[in-house]
């Protein structure tokens, strides 16, 4: 009956071990900022005010992560109320078709220490491509308020806004073809 018992707590154990947990993007501390050039010469920067994110892993250090993430392309903002209308029209991003862009990871690979590839497909403007980003996961830790587990992300990649049929009528000396993505995140473990 013993060696019953002993077996069972450690099936038990074991098999909690393998269990996925999520983690929810804490929206107070995160941000997903967008940088594109202006006229050759500048760039302009903006962000996605409205976003909501999960990560569902069974790894301690997430190598295993599936991340999802979706945002209101209608609360863009690029500190410009003029310049955020008209990015929201169909010249842009047209919000009333396409209200919602959004990514799901198909691998999140450890390259070194903290750096990681996070490979995925990104849907905007009704167009999905495949995405590369580059990730620094900052680690966790006990948040001294919540007492809950925090995890810290900074992701950063290049996507065309070309590929995804935004402003085609826009020529690339007038403004960008490349799209700096930069998002800041951190995660509260459910």
């Amino acid at each position: 009956m013993k060696k019953i018992t002993i077996a069972l707590a450690a099936l038990f154990l074991f098999a909690g071990a393998g269990f996925a947990q999520t983690w929810s993007i804490d929206k107070a501390h995160s941000q997903l900022n967008f940088g594109i050039g202006h006229l050759g010469i500048s760039e302009i920067d903006g962000s996605f005010t409205s976003v909501d994110a999960k990560i569902t892993s069974s790894a301690p250090d997430l190598s295993d992560a599936v991340i999802e993430l979706t945002a209101d392309v209608n609360s863009i903002n690029t500190f410009n109320e003029q310049r955020n209308t008209h990015l929201k029209s169909p010249d842009f991003f047209d919000a009333a078709k396409y209200g919602t862009l959004s990514f799901k990871s198909t691998s999140f690979k450890k390259i070194s220490d903290k750096n990681y590839r996070l490979e995925g497909n990104l849907t905007m403007h009704g167009v999905t491509k495949p995405v590369v980003l580059n990730v620094v996961f900052n680690g966790t830790i006990t948040h001294p308020m919540t007492k809950k587990q925090v995890a810290g992300f900074k992701v950063t990649g290049v996507i065309k806004r070309s590929d995804f049929g935004i402003a085609p009528s826009m020529p690339s000396n007038f403004l960008g073809d490349e799209v700096a993505l930069n998002a800041l995140t951190e995660f509260t473990k459910d």
